[in-house]
């Protein structure tokens, strides 16, 4: 077995891995609480000990990491579960994918093993949908490439954002607040500006203009083009 970890900003997943598509375990820690290598080590075998996995049956360890200043201690947990070395996932890895971008080695970690995972389970286009601290739309070819995607704020940060723009109610105020207008919410905001971008990727046309073109004259006529005005 293996041990694969995946560490995000704000937390990281520890799996134990049979095969390439199983998972025997898996458990998650806070990454914004600064370890030592022998604190992260005793946590790791202490969550092994509590789902009896005999630590003799892992052989490697494999990490991908957007949070470079705790790389050193994942590789000294895994060097001391393991006894080897670890496996560190990035835009040089050798892998069976393409990354096909202007800066390929600005390229995250993540969105890397999002293009691993959606060539060897689902073998077809895909786009990957990353909830994290961030969400990330990536654009996923069949046979692995990589071709972009979208990064926005992740929900906790887009809670955050709102009511400082007076789009929900805050604290500030005892509550007293003007809602704007939907349409005051700019393009990174709208449902419709995310989807747009990805379909930029993927080179198909956008869904809401052929909607917009297939719109009887009467309608476009009373109600406008659909276009936002700012």
């Amino acid at each position: 077995m293996q041990l694969v970890v995946d560490v995000g900003n704000t937390e990281t997943v520890v799996g134990l891995a049979s095969s390439t598509t199983e998972l025997v375990a898996d458990w998650r820690v806070s990454s914004s609480v600064p370890r030592t290598a022998d604190e992260m080590t005793a946590l790791i075998r202490a969550f092994l000990a509590g789902s009896d996995v005999d630590e003799s049956t892992i052989v490697r360890g494999v990490v991908g990491s957007v949070v470079p200043s705790v790389n050193y201690v994942w590789s000294k947990t895994i060097k001391a579960i393991t006894g080897a070395d670890s496996i560190s996932v990035g835009p040089e890895s050798e892998l069976p994918i393409r990354l096909d971008v202007e800066e390929p080695l600005s390229v995250g970690a993540d969105r890397i093993v999002n293009t691993l995972a959606a060539r060897e389970l689902y073998h077809r286009d895909t786009i990957a949908v990353d909830l994290g601290t961030a969400t990330t739309f990536d654009c996923i070819t069949a046979d692995g490439v990589f071709k972009g995607g979208v990064i926005s704020p992740g929900l906790r940060a887009g809670l955050d954002w709102l009511p400082e723009r007076g789009l929900l109610p805050g604290d500030r105020g005892g509550g007293r607040y003007r809602p704007a207008h939907p349409r005051r919410v700019g393009t990174s905001g709208r449902p419709g500006g995310g989807h747009r971008r990805v379909r930029q990727r993927t080179g198909r046309p956008s869904e809401d203009r052929r909607h917009r073109r297939a719109l009887p004259d009467a309608v476009r006529s009373r109600h406008g083009r659909g276009t936002h005005r700012r």
